[in-house]
C-alpha cells in the first residue's frame, strides 16, 4: 500500500485513468468489429461507410496513446484490405 499522501493520490488517479483507458479500448474494439461485421455481410458500400467512421475512432484513440500508432495503422490496413477483397 502507498505510504505517502502523494502516493495514495497517484494510486487513486491510476485507478480512474485505467477505467477511462479501458473504456476507450472497448470503443476501439467495437469500431473494428462493426467493420468486420459489415464485411461479412458482403455489402461493400455499407462496409466503406462504417470503415470511414471507424477510422476516425481508431485514429483518435491512437493519438491519445491508448494503443500504439502502428497497431492502429495495422488494423486500418487489414480492414481496408478486407473491404477491397469484397469486389474480387
Amino acid at each position: 500500500m502507498a505510504n505517502t499522501a502523494q502516493a495514495r493520490k497517484r494510486a487513486r488517479q491510476a485507478v480512474k485513468q485505467r477505467a477511462h483507458n479501458m473504456s476507450l479500448r472497448s470503443t476501439l474494439r467495437t469500431a473494428i468489429k462493426k467493420v468486420q461485421k459489415a464485411v461479412e455481410a458482403g455489402d461493400k458500400a455499407a462496409a466503406q461507410a462504417v470503415y470511414q467512421s471507424s477510422v476516425s475512432v481508431i485514429d483518435s484513440i491512437a493519438d491519445k496513446k491508448i494503443v500504439h500508432k502502428n497497431k492502429a495503422a495495422r488494423h486500418k490496413s487489414r480492414l481496408s484490405a478486407a473491404i477491397k477483397a469484397l469486389a474480387a
